[in-house]
C-alpha cells in the first residue's frame, strides 16, 4: 500500500506538471526594435509591444499594447533643419474568449483603440462580439478564425489648406462586422512564424490590418523577429495615404 501511494502521488505530480506546461496561466512577449515606415509616417523609428495571453481554464484572453514614436530632423523652406515629431502611435486591445465544448470552438467579445497622431484617422476605437473555431490545432501548427458583429468611432482627419487651421476633424460611427483568423506555425524548435489578419468592415470604411512575422530563439527567453504590418482604411481624406507599412526587426523577451 505504500509503494502503490508513492507510485500514485508521482504520477500525480507529473502529470500535474505535463499540464503546467501544456497551459500555462501567462504567456508574455514584450517586442522592442527598430522599425522603418512608409505612407502617412515615413521615418526610422523605435516600437515597443506587450502581448500577454491569459490562459484559464475555460477562458482565454488576449491583451495587447503598442506605440510608436519619433522625432526627426526636418528640413525647413528656409533650408534650415528643427527637431519635429514625426510619428506618435498608441494601439490597445482586449479580447476575452469563452471555451466551448471541447476548447476548439469560442464564444469572444473584443474592444479596441488607436491614437494616431499623422495617421489617415486621428482616433479609432472598435466592440465586437462573435464565435470562433480552431480550423486545425497540434503542438506545431494551430490556425483559427472568427467573427463577429460589431460597432466602431474614428475621428477622419480632414487636411485644410489654411495654415492657421492645418486639419478638421469628421466624426464617424456605425455599426460593423468584425473578421478575423491567426496562423502559428513552429517551422523547427527555435523558428516560428505568425500570420495575423483581421478586416473591420462599416458603411463608411474598411480597416485591414495585417502582421506577418518570423521568430528564431537566441536563448530560452529571447528571439530575434523580423517582420512587417500592413494597416488599410479604404475612405480616407484627400491627400492621406490609405496605406502604411512597418517594416520591424525586434528583440522579444518571453516568460
Amino acid at each position: 500500500m505504500h509503494k502503490l501511494t508513492i507510485v500514485l502521488t508521482l504520477t500525480a505530480l507529473t502529470t500535474t506538471a505535463l499540464a503546467d506546461e501544456k497551459k500555462r496561466p501567462w504567456d508574455v512577449d514584450v517586442d522592442v526594435g527598430a522599425i522603418a515606415t512608409s505612407g502617412n509616417t515615413d521615418s526610422t523609428s523605435l516600437q515597443f509591444k506587450v502581448d500577454a495571453k491569459q490562459n484559464l481554464e475555460k477562458w482565454e484572453n488576449q491583451y495587447i499594447f503598442n506605440s510608436l514614436f519619433k522625432e526627426d530632423e526636418v528640413e525647413q523652406d528656409d533650408d534650415t533643419t528643427s527637431k519635429e515629431k514625426t510619428a506618435e502611435k498608441y494601439f490597445g486591445s482586449a479580447k476575452f474568449a469563452y471555451l466551448l465544448g471541447v476548447e476548439k470552438s469560442y464564444v469572444f467579445g473584443f474592444g479596441s483603440y488607436t491614437d494616431d497622431k499623422f495617421g489617415a484617422y486621428r482616433t479609432y476605437t472598435t466592440v465586437a462580439l462573435g464565435y470562433g473555431d480552431w480550423l486545425y490545432s497540434s503542438p506545431t501548427f494551430n490556425w483559427f478564425v472568427e467573427a463577429g458583429p460589431g460597432y466602431f468611432e474614428g475621428e477622419k482627419v480632414i487636411e485644410s489648406d489654411d495654415a492657421s487651421i492645418p486639419y478638421s476633424i469628421t466624426d464617424e460611427s456605425g455599426a460593423m462586422l468584425r473578421a478575423a483568423t491567426a496562423l502559428e506555425w513552429k517551422i523547427t524548435k527555435n523558428a516560428e512564424f505568425k500570420q495575423v489578419i483581421s478586416v473591420e468592415s462599416g458603411a463608411d470604411n474598411t480597416r485591414t490590418q495585417s502582421e506577418t512575422s518570423l521568430a528564431t530563439s537566441i536563448n530560452g527567453s529571447m528571439k530575434m523577429k523580423v517582420g512587417i504590418a500592413i494597416a488599410n482604411d479604404t475612405d480616407v481624406a484627400p491627400g492621406k495615404e490609405k496605406t502604411d507599412t512597418t517594416t520591424f526587426i525586434n528583440l522579444v523577451y518571453s516568460f
